[in-house]
């Protein structure tokens, strides 16, 4: 903490590599400072005061979220929390009669008779306050599923329906992974208000009556609790900014833990002898975590230790303030033994409030991180345009000066293209890694927004159509496809959800991306789980994967196929059965196909050749070839690897 400013200092050390060689010590470099760090970092080193000032919107957020998920239940948790800590009053005042009839003047038989009816009330309310609790749990009890279902529900809802260039920022990820907290945050953040609540009307209730019997008891009272209220809520400040800070060290090790436990990395972790480098990278990031949670250990530990030890001297000085009233005669025997017992009450509802204050504060942050998330995750949600229709048939597919320009990088990855597909065209779009292709074709499938220059389906923009519509007649098969840990069927069958799943459709979908065969050999056929993680799940080669995505997408049977790199992993009967496929695509269907092997694309209605974001070149196979330009350099250098020694040196000389 900063002996002047009295906040919390976040820092995220990592110590050196012992004997780090200087290339190999830079492994795991300072993260970059995300977008988020501004505002949570003045939040995280916000002072204790500050806690009150954030508490009233924390709670407005809770009863929002509460109320939506169950209106029902939230109003019975509040109405009986209110109810049962304002009976406190009665409970402490019926005491108190109680006492006082006890301890009267008369014979023992009278007494208890008077005493009586306050007895009663006393038991009265004893028991109506453990019904009331055990309603509070009932309706909390079904209160949290409820709440965590529909914040984790709202948080999907924005996370499947924001534009892929949200991925694309570098706080996007960081923003999502505290985000991801927030439904159980807001779940125990519900609890944890409630609890509080019910602490502050039994401090209220217990306060009302210490004052009834004198208001100098209760001015003693708030000096031996308020130090260990602030020490608590000092405490849980500096968990929140530990966790904030301890952001990028846990990213830093998952990252190692993923490189030394998963199949993916383990033959190269072995082969290459990399067990101790990876170790001690983990060592690195792992004792910077372990210093600075024995830090906040220490520092909590002194904190509470202090607020606990001004705390039992100012108790202390309550029970001589006691002593002294009683012996002035300013307060009866009676009156005392209920100032005691409402004096423990009041410690047991204040250490309520002042922990559930810690906890509502840390959760609570939690909570306005998944809230603020969602607000800038709105920011990328398309918004359709009004009264959107839906597209017709291809007929032209029209690109017209687009560019894109992915955030932080210099250079555009599309830099002002155009050309022209008519409808039932078979098209190519070839270039070197990072010309451009697979940025473009994901533009024309409609999954990226162009930051210049329009895409046209039928002559109008993509903004003027309706999304849902345009991407029912696009069918788009990833070069980075993901493997869903669903049935071969079902995996192939998503390609179109909307439809029926037959599987007669879906084996011949299969059959056109060569799948059919792999399948049929795998141990239940079409209905083998494609993930070990489950039982009786079985593990696919790469290629194998990628017959099940180009299955897919022949499944949803389109106007619009877009393919990028089917086939980089295919052998070469497979692959020649793929391509197959797509040039048996007839009539008004139209393809485009991304592809490294030039071979492929011979055939092809219109090749585009794109290099550095820019459209190079654009023909036929012949026309390209006739040119003399980058295409046929390309070409001819992966044709000569299938040539002779004799001839692939006759290609380097023409080409040198």
């Amino acid at each position: 903490m900063s002996a002047t400013t009295g906040k919390t200092t976040i820092e995220d050390p990592i110590p050196p590599q012992r004997g780090g060689t200087g290339v190999l010590d830079s492994v795991l470099p300072e993260l970059r400072a995300a977008d988020w760090e501004v505002g949570i970092r003045r939040r995280a080193e916000t002072g204790v005061f500050g806690v009150f000032a954030e508490l009233p919107g924390l709670v407005r957020e809770a009863l929002a979220i509460s109320w939506r998920a169950d209106r029902v239940r939230t109003l019975v948790v509040a109405v009986a929390t209110l109810v049962a800590g304002s009976m406190a009053t009665f409970g402490l005042l019926s005491t108190q009669r109680f006492l006082v009839q006890l301890f009267a003047g008369g014979p023992t038989p009278d007494r208890v008779k008077a005493a009586l009816p306050a007895l009663i009330l006393l038991a009265i309310v004893t028991a109506v306050r453990g019904g009331l609790g055990i309603v509070v749990g009932y309706a909390q009890n079904g209160l949290t599923p409820r709440v965590t279902q529909t914040a984790e529900r709202r948080l999907f809802e924005v996370t499947t329906a924001v534009e892929l260039a949200a991925f694309d920022q570098d706080a996007f990820a960081d923003d999502m992974e505290r985000a991801t907290r927030g439904p159980d945050s807001a779940a125990t953040l519900v609890q944890e208000t409630s609890n509080m609540f019910a602490g502050l009307v039994n401090l209220t209730a217990v306060a009302i009556a210490v004052a009834l019997i004198n208001p100098l008891l209760l001015l003693a009272l708030l000096v031996a609790t308020v130090p260990n209220a602030y020490a608590a809520l000092r405490a849980g400040h500096l968990r929140y900014a530990t966790f904030v800070a301890g952001s990028v060290r846990r990213r830093r090790l998952w990252v190692l833990q993923r490189q030394m436990a998963e199949r993916n990395s383990a033959p190269e972790l072995r082969g290459y002898g990399l067990r101790h480098f990876v170790l001690g990278q983990f060592d690195r990031v792992m004792q910077a975590q372990t210093d600075v949670d024995l830090d906040l250990a220490r520092r909590t530990t002194t904190m509470t230790s202090i607020g606990a030890t001004i705390s039992g001297l100012g108790l202390g000085g309550v029970w001589v303030l006691l002593g002294w009233l009683l012996l002035a005669g300013h307060v009866p025997l009676a009156a005392s033994v209920t100032c005691v017992v409402a004096i423990q009450a009041a410690q047991r509802a204040l250490a309520s409030v002042t922990f559930q204050l810690d906890r509502v504060f840390t959760n609570g942050q939690f909570l306005k991180q998944y809230v603020d998330f969602l607000a800038r995750a709105a920011a990328y949600l398309r918004t359709p345009a009004a009264a959107a229709e839906k597209p017709g048939p291809l007929r032209e597919l029209t690109v017209r000066g687009v560019s894109l320009r992915y955030p932080d990088r210099d250079i555009a990855a599309v830099d002002d293209v155009s050309l022209t597909i008519a409808a039932g065209q078979t098209v190519a779009f070839v270039g070197e890694n990072g010309s451009g292709k697979s940025t473009l074709a994901a533009m024309i499938a409609g999954l990226r927004t162009p930051t210049g220059g329009v895409i046209e389906w039928n002559g109008r923009p993509y903004g003027d159509w309706d999304t849902g519509g345009l991407r029912a007649r696009t069918a788009v098969v990833m070069q980075d496809h993901h493997r869903w840990p669903y049935t071969a069927a079902t995996n192939i069958a998503m390609g179109d959800l909307d439809a029926e799943p037959v599987q007669e459709r879906i084996e011949a979908a299969a059959r056109q991306a060569a799948a059919h065969d792999p399948i049929t050999a795998l141990p239940h056929g079409y209905e083998t789980l494609l993930d070990r993680t489950f039982k009786d799940g079985q593990e696919l080669s790469g290629g194998q994967w990628q017959r099940i995505t180009a299955g897919r997408g022949f499944y949803r049977d389109a106007e619009l196929l877009l393919m990028d790199e089917p086939s980089s992993a295919l052998d070469p009967r497979a692959e020649h059965a793929l391509f197959q496929s797509i040039r048996s695509r007839q009539g008004d269907k139209t393809t485009v196909l991304i592809t490294h092997r030039l071979a492929n694309v011979i055939d092809a209605d219109r090749i585009y050749v794109l290099h550095d974001g820019r459209l190079d070149e654009q023909g036929t196979h012949n026309e390209l070839m006739a040119a003399g330009g980058r295409y046929a350099t390309l070409f001819a250098l992966q044709a000569s690897g299938y040539q002779t020694r004799a001839d692939r040196s006759t290609v380097s000389e023409e080409l040198g």
